[in-house]
């Protein structure tokens, strides 16, 4: 898969033939001249597009007739839409999507596997941290999430309606599971914060997602925005309904599924290559700006950040379930491809994405 990021701003995409052509204007602040791009239309999966970027209609429409869907985001990484191609064929798969939908047990289990995965994951990540940092306020915060696991673990599996349909988490098992992923994510982020050097860990108070609050929190929430875009592509790959999730609420243009499958993966992915790239030194206070209390990545800053990301789902190593070399960007697709396997009858249950 390859993946274009359009990220220099007033360059526009034309079709050549087999090929797309990106003209990236001149910048005079920083003496760099006008260039062509060249980029051969078959290898491209995905585009995104960061804010002021003209793709011309015959570009579009060359894209989406190799199934290759594109983003569009704002300059800062807000997402705004998508356009993609024909829908798959896969309807049996929507169809048992719905009805799952509609039965509380089998919600419960989607949620329940979701938020064991993650919070498995980020205390994985706390433990690996800490075995040269031998910390005893990581330690508390790994403890802490183990507790948290057990009590998921102890929730009952038959689910019950909700009393109040208006508010369908309000006294049932799953808003009781919803509390305890609640419980854990504040222990998980006070330990995230400690594994973090000078001046980060001091300007990092917890998770705040609007606006991010600091350069951390503006770090987590624009890698977040980008894996959310890859979990929703690599659903329309499998033919299931990006739209229709179980532990996410389904509302109008929220991709819940998507949200779901991401909570797997925010730590070993998105936390990790924040770690990365604060920790190493490779970003400054100087790469990010404040605007009204709300912190953001600049141009040169979000290129490095993209490179770093595309690096991590790059990454191989054997399956926990498969028992092969995969990538994390393969592992979206394939835990979307459990889910609709369990769905479909061929699996007794839905399993859960571990890393070590």
């Amino acid at each position: 898969m390859t993946i274009l990021y359009l990220t220099e701003q007033y360059s526009s995409v034309q079709l050549d033939a087999e090929t797309l052509v990106v003209r990236i204007p001149e910048r005079k602040e920083t003496n760099r001249k006008a260039r062509k791009v060249r980029v051969p239309l078959g290898k491209v999966t995905q585009v995104i597009v960061y804010g002021n970027v003209t793709l011309t209609t015959p570009a579009i429409e060359a894209l989406l007739a190799r199934h290759a869907e594109i983003c569009y985001l704002t300059r800062y990484g807000k997402f705004i839409g998508r356009i993609s191609g024909e829908d798959h064929k896969h309807g049996q798969l929507r169809l048992v999507q719905r009805r799952a939908h509609d039965d509380p047990t089998l919600v419960l289990h989607v949620a329940r596997v979701c938020v064991r995965a993650k919070l498995h994951n980020q205390r994985t990540l706390l433990l690996r941290s800490n075995r040269v940092r031998e910390s005893d306020s990581l330690s508390l915060a790994a403890d802490q999430m183990g507790n948290m696991i057990a009590l998921l673990d102890a929730l009952p599996t038959e689910a019950n309606l909700p009393p109040n349909p208006s508010k369908p988490q309000a006294d049932t098992l799953l808003g009781q599971l919803m509390g305890i992923e609640g419980a854990a994510a504040a222990a998980y982020f006070k330990g995230y914060g400690e594994l973090f050097i000078q001046p980060w860990c001091d300007l990092f108070t917890g998770r705040h997602k609007r606006p991010p609050t600091d350069p951390v929190n503006a770090l987590l929430s624009y890698g977040y925005t980008l894996l959310i875009s890859q979990t929703v592509a690599a659903a329309q790959i499998v033919g299931a309904d990006p739209y229709v999730g179980y532990l996410h609420s389904t509302q109008y243009g929220k991709p819940a599924l998507a949200l779901d499958i991401v909570e797997m993966f925010r730590a070993p992915i998105v936390d990790s290559v924040v770690l990365t790239l604060l920790n190493n030194r490779m970003l400054g206070l100087n790469d990010f700006e404040e605007i009204l209390g709300s912190w953001r990545l600049k141009d040169e800053g979000r290129k490095l950040f993209l490179q770093k990301f595309e690096e991590r789902l790059n990454v191989e190593f054997k399956h926990p379930i498969f028992k092969k070399e995969v990538t994390y960007r393969r592992c979206l697709e394939l835990q979307i491809r459990l889910l609709s396997r369990w769905l479909l009858g061929e699996f007794k249950r839905f399993r859960e994405f571990y890393t070590r």
